[in-house]
């Protein structure tokens, strides 16, 4: 009997290869990349790897080439990835029929990305959010005033994904120490970069909820705390641990999903201050995150689920889950690790960073520890690990 074909866009992604693995067992798993040796498409479990367009940079380009390979691949299910390969694909779903792609439609899916109303909707839900000001375009900046600031300020962009000059654009958090720094900052921004939230910054561990809903209905739910980032200050998670869920956050976090008529993934991630330990909600992230993994290891198979939910199986929900399990980025690591040894660094260490000897230790010995997992690195199946590998050093 015939396996179902699931196309996974982004194949460059961990988040990729976590929903690889997760379902190459059961289904014939196609990642479809922008470059020819994508880090899911060397996994065992990948049965082919296709080069497309780039999403951000050729979206139509890119959905017709998703269109074309679903048709191609007789696929029952297309999981982009990125944000990039949402915002390009959903708008074109109807096409992609039969396979079907499991996520709310392409107005949801642009509201809950949307930073600055996503904060506005969780305030009226009585959500703690940083205190801001927003700059609605470049030359804007004298509606705020700077010296009024409490620094350091966090410069967000409303969007992760916003539009210069036509096209789409990958933007980016930074930090300013001062109103000379933030005026700097501001003026060396790309369009795409507005409009631009200026937050308060909350310094404490960040906590994120992570849940499945499907037809109005919770089948999944899960929570980690970040033990390491990339830059050390605050960014991408590379080391973190599975906790038991807040009951009063997971509330919440429902509820601000509902808003948005939310069907599918997402992750919820805030940061609770450590001189109050008032949890504020950062932003929501409604696509499968880079520390998938974790979650899988900690027993909740949010793609398996997700894809079960889509193609009509039944899906009991699942609440429970291993608590204390840890997975480990190696190279996000060793790039924190490095980010500790420089001389300088844009902003101080959140409270509760492991020291730079705990976390040296916890990568040298962490693989032999029980409860500690190798996000990329896998013995029965090492070929990402390695191509990983290769690229990282390429790059330094």
């Amino acid at each position: 009997m015939n396996r179902r074909t699931v196309i996974v866009t982004d194949g460059e992604q961990r988040a990729a290869l976590a929903v690889v693995r997760s379902l190459g067992a059961k289904y014939r798993c196609v990642v479809a990349a922008s470059s020819a040796v994508p880090l899911a498409g060397e996994s065992r479990f990948c049965a082919k790897s296709v080069v497309v367009p780039d999403a951000l940079q050729q979206p139509d380009d890119f959905a017709e080439s998703i269109i074309a390979l679903a048709a191609a691949e007789e696929a029952s299910l297309v999981l982009p990835i990125a944000e990039a390969a949402l915002l390009a694909i959903l708008p074109v779903r109807v096409r992609l029929l039969p396979a079907i792609i499991p996520f709310p439609d392409f107005a949801a899916f642009s509201a809950l990305t949307d930073k600055q109303r996503l904060l506005e909707e969780a305030s009226k839900l009585g959500i703690a959010i940083p205190a801001q000001q927003v700059i609605a375009h470049p030359g804007a900046l004298g509606s705020i005033d700077p010296d009024s600031l409490p620094y350091p300020v966090v410069l967000k962009p409303a969007r992760s994904v916003g539009v210069d000059s036509g096209g789409r654009a990958k933007v980016s958090v930074s930090y300013a120490s001062n109103a000379d720094e933030l005026t700097r900052a501001i003026s060396s921004l790309s369009p795409a970069a507005f409009p631009l939230l200026v937050q308060q910054r909350i310094v404490g561990p960040g906590t994120g909820i992570f849940l499945l809903l499907w037809d109005g209905e919770q089948r999944a739910q899960f929570a980690h705390r970040r033990l390491c980032e990339k830059p050390p200050s605050g960014g991408v998670s590379v080391y973190r641990e599975s906790i038991p869920v807040d009951e009063d956050l997971l509330e919440r976090s429902r509820a601000l999903l509902d808003c948005f008529g939310w069907r599918g993934v997402a992750m919820v991630e805030y940061k609770r201050e450590a001189a109050t330990g008032q949890p504020y909600l950062m932003e929501v992230n409604g696509r499968f995150w880079g520390s998938l993994q974790l979650a899988i290891d900690a027993g909740v198979d949010f793609p398996g689920l997700l894809a079960a939910c889509a193609l009509g199986e039944q899906v009991e929900p699942q609440r429970s889950y291993r608590v204390g399990v840890r997975s480990r980025w190696w190279w996000g690591q060793v790039d924190h690790l490095w980010g500790r040894v420089r001389p300088s660094r844009e902003a101080p260490l959140p409270p509760g960073t492991l020291s730079a000897m705990r976390a040296l230790a916890d990568l040298l010995f962490g693989p032999f520890r029980r409860a500690d997992y190798e996000e990329v690195l896998w013995w029965n199946d090492p070929r990402p690990f390695w191509n990983e590998t290769i690229r990282w050093m390429g790059a330094r």
